[in-house]
């Protein structure tokens, strides 16, 4: 099975994706959770500082040792990415693409042949879930495509291998 998918066509940069490695990206959503609860929108700067304050903020209370809690808490994650159902959304590897001026659609190209059209709006909300319950997808893989509002997680786009810019 082939693991990479190429984003080409009206695009500045031509890139490639290996869904192999985004369980280590801090964008990935938990897809267990992710169409159940509440979703509130974060501006990345805030979400920054919070975290960069509450790092801070730790250090002062407890010190700079590692206390025993850390290693439980990686040990929970770690778990959790082993257990896990995980996806990420389209529209950072477009923006990283930089789609061209006058491009209105993004073709999902799938191994069967088959092709999948969107408005490029659309398109950024797109959800890539690449794994279930923390194995990757094999099973027409490497990745299934699921709408924002996960209206087709029961049926998601599978074997996908490309998106084209038109």
């Amino acid at each position: 099975m082939e693991s990479i998918i190429q984003i080409k066509g009206a695009v500045n940069f031509a890139i490639t994706l290996d869904p192999t490695v985004w369980i280590f990206d801090d964008r990935k959503l938990d897809l267990d959770t992710y169409f159940t609860e509440e979703r509130v929108i974060v501006n990345a700067d805030e979400e920054y500082m919070e975290k960069a304050g509450k790092h801070w903020s730790r250090e002062i209370m407890e010190g700079a040792t590692f206390p025993p809690t850390l290693k439980s808490e990686r040990k929970f994650e770690r778990k959790h990415m082993m257990t896990g159902t995980f996806g990420i959304i389209l529209k950072p590897f477009l923006n990283n693409a930089e789609i061209k001026d006058g491009a209105t659609t993004v073709i999902l190209e799938c191994r069967d042949g088959s092709e999948y059209n969107f408005s490029i709006e659309d398109a950024e909300s797109l959800i890539l879930k690449y794994s279930q319950d923390g194995k990757m997808l094999t099973d027409n893989g490497p990745v299934y495509v699921l709408n924002g509002d996960g209206s087709n997680v029961e049926n998601p786009i599978k074997g996908l291998v490309a998106i084209r810019v038109e």
